[in-house]
């Protein structure tokens, strides 16, 4: 049975989340809709990286399986490739969602298991700006740029993130390879990025967070060595806002 990735991008201030809840609006429940108005017929989508509600994506993936081509599409009768499916399904989607491309792949590929790293992207400005509201952190405070960079390094350091993950998940370890890890300053916006193998649930906002108290003076860096060596997320910092949450890429090979 052929199978197909469908790369995604969104805003996800609307949503309550990627995957799929019951009685609740996520960017898997709009994607499914779109594809069963469009083809017909129903389809079950699996998610590559789930994210949180009010968090986006400028890349994200699902995969599904259809008994036939969708590229020799006998169900619609709008178009019979991939390419102005992905046009079509965008005109059903919101303006909040957009399907970049649709495409084959190999039978046994799968979007979430395969990838092979993950990269986040957390937006932070200092000055009042309408126009970054809701894409990124309104944080009109004084923060020492090279004690966060600091702060962002020591992650380098480290692969048991126990600190990091909220309570209540279904995770077997919290094991996690940081490839990446630093803060930048872009378009008057402070941007940490970072990339690693896997993330746990909230693990990126904990991050952030607790790295602001560092930045801010509120712990020292000894202290955030202690943090994550504790082991204990009641340490951690996770109360800063979804909205300044990216998933910037996930990558397969």
């Amino acid at each position: 049975m052929p199978r197909y990735f469908i790369e995604v991008s969104y805003k996800g201030t609307a949503y309550s989340g990627f995957q799929i809840q019951q009685n609740s609006i996520t960017i898997q429940s709009e994607v499914e809709k779109a594809l069963q108005i469009y083809f017909k017929k129903p389809f079950s989508l699996t998610g590559s990286s789930r994210t949180d509600a009010g968090v986006h994506a400028l890349q994200n993936y699902f995969h599904f399986d259809s008994e036939q081509s969708l590229e020799n599409n006998e169900v619609s009768s709008l178009s019979k490739d991939l390419k102005n499916a992905s046009y079509h399904l965008n005109a059903i989607l919101p303006k909040d969602i957009v399907v970049k491309r649709i495409f084959q792949v190999d039978v046994n590929a799968h979007c979430r298991f395969d990838a092979i790293s993950r990269e986040y992207k957390y937006y932070i400005y200092w000055n009042k700006d309408p126009f970054l509201q809701d894409r990124a952190y309104y944080f009109p405070y004084h923060i020492d740029k090279e004690k966060l960079k600091e702060a962002a390094a020591v992650l380098l350091k480290y692969n048991d993130f126990t600190s990091f993950s909220k309570r209540n998940t279904q995770v077997n370890n919290f094991i996690c390879t940081i490839q990446q890890s630093d803060w930048l300053v872009a378009d008057e916006t402070l941007v940490y990025r970072v990339k690693a193998n896997r993330f746990l649930r909230g693990m990126v906002k904990g991050l952030v967070g607790t790295m602001l108290r560092v930045g801010t003076g509120k712990i020292s860096l000894d202290q955030f060595h202690s943090i994550i060596n504790n082991k204990d997320c009641g340490q951690a910092d996770f109360s800063v806002p979804s909205h300044g949450l990216f998933l910037a890429a996930v990558s397969f090979i």
